[in-house]
């Protein structure tokens, strides 16, 4: 079976003035469809950089990048986008809600850019099923103010959700949360995964880079390190630990 990713001698160079910055070096990787990655680095490992590279925000200086099983390289810039908007939903570590609208309405964004169009219904149907699908379907006429930091995430993977993608991005989706709630973001994406979507996912966390099933690792540009997860977390177990620890400390006190 074809890879849902193929990057083959993929590089990507910038120029800054007089100077070249190798973001990433002649980088070979694939991803099987249902895998749950994270990738993995310090600042400046080109971790983004791949990140935004299989998001197709990103052309490669010089390799190549398959995305079930298209040639992206050869796309113009409206097959990129449409290729982009039809495979791929992508979350932030800032949310990226619009502060005015409601979250039924953030989450239909991404249908408004979709060729051919389809229904208004239909797009409010669709936001809907997205919004049950991440715990918050009696949420949808809240605006972000109005929501916790963890539901405004699970509101923008709704969208990235919406639009039926083969592929979930996310660049640092806990880095603005507590513990807590992060564990919960992870038990989505777990839920996710095991319904047979493929995510990858930047993080810095050690922690919680363990929820994932395959961590790749990334110096210099150049890809360091790649294995399994052994002793991987599961968000269930680790939220039952953390209440029962919350228990203990209350009875204590």
């Amino acid at each position: 079976m074809a890879a849902l990713i193929k990057l083959e001698n993929f590089s990507k160079t910038y120029n800054s003035g007089e100077m070249e910055v190798h973001a990433v070096r002649s980088v070979s990787l694939e991803i099987q469809a249902g895998e749950f990655i994270a990738i993995m680095g310090a600042s400046g490992s080109g971790k983004s950089t791949m990140m935004n590279s299989v998001g197709c925000l990103d052309r490669p200086t010089s390799g190549k990048f398959w995305l079930d099983g298209v040639d992206v390289g050869s796309l113009g810039r409206d097959q990129l986008a449409d290729l982009r908007n039809k495979k791929i939903g992508f979350i932030f570590q800032g949310f990226n809600l619009l502060a005015r609208s409601t979250a039924l309405e953030n989450i239909e964004l991404p249908m408004l850019y979709l060729r051919p169009s389809i229904p208004a219904r239909e797009q409010v149907e669709r936001a809907n099923q997205a919004l049950s699908m991440v715990g918050l379907a009696d949420r949808g006429d809240h605006r972000p103010s109005q929501l916790s930091g963890g539901q405004q995430q699970r509101v923008a993977i709704a969208r990235a959700l919406v639009n039926h993608p083969k592929l979930l991005l996310a660049d640092e989706p806990t880095g603005n949360l507590d513990t807590q709630t992060s564990i919960e973001i992870m038990g989505v994406f777990q839920d996710l995964n095991r319904k047979g979507m493929t995510v990858i996912m930047v993080t810095h966390e050690l922690d919680i880079a363990r929820y994932c099933k395959r961590n790749v690792v990334m110096r210099d540009g150049r890809i360091v390190g790649d294995t399994a997860v052994t002793n991987r977390l599961d968000a269930v177990e680790e939220l039952q630990k953390l209440r029962l620890e919350h228990q203990a400390v209350q009875l204590a006190t």
